[in-house]
């Protein structure tokens, strides 16, 4: 969009390394997801769901710290306190860090359950990390939930990309 700051460059590899260190069970979604099953539209943040279990929301907590969160959008002046009961107490959190927007989510729409999205996952590397990425079947989910037109776009690309997944495995 025009005007829109997109904040420093997305470095999901920096990203993806705090998580991993702080053994977070987490699951890549959106654009970097697309990207590493194949889509050729660009992305400009890091999502990734995260389980809500009590210990990983402490490692979580600590991956975010290790990363110098601050609330994306959020006035200068708004207190936000990252610990565990932050955490506990919301579940979409969208952030700006030195290495790229980061957002992490334990609702998304189309989607039912982070154990299924887990379930439904594949370890892939992404920038020298084996990291859980989710399904193509997923990530359609979440584009025909979300119904926005550049949703919408990659919808079609990733449907596209889920045949040719499947005549992949076929052969």
């Amino acid at each position: 969009m025009v005007g829109e700051d997109l904040g420093p460059s997305l470095d999901p590899g920096v990203l993806l390394a705090a998580l991993v260190r702080h053994g977070v069970d987490f699951v890549v979604i959106g654009g970097v997801a697309g990207l590493a099953l194949g889509s050729s539209y660009p992305t400009y943040d890091l999502d990734v769901a995260y389980s809500r279990e009590a210990g990983n929301m402490k490692r979580l907590v600590a991956a975010l710290k290790e990363l110098d969160v601050r609330l994306r959008g959020a006035p200068e002046d708004l207190p936000f306190v990252l610990e565990e009961r932050t955490i506990e107490n919301g579940s979409n959190f969208t952030f700006e860090t030195p290495y790229g927007h980061f957002d992490v989510l334990a609702h998304i729409d189309g989607i039912s359950s982070y154990e299924g999205l887990r379930r439904g996952s594949a370890v892939q590397d992404i920038d020298g990390h084996p990291v859980r990425v989710a399904s193509i079947d997923h990530l359609i989910a979440m584009k025909r939930a979300a119904n926005r037109t550049k949703d919408k776009l990659m919808l079609e690309e990733y449907i596209v990309l889920a045949d040719e997944l499947a005549l992949d495995q076929s052969s």
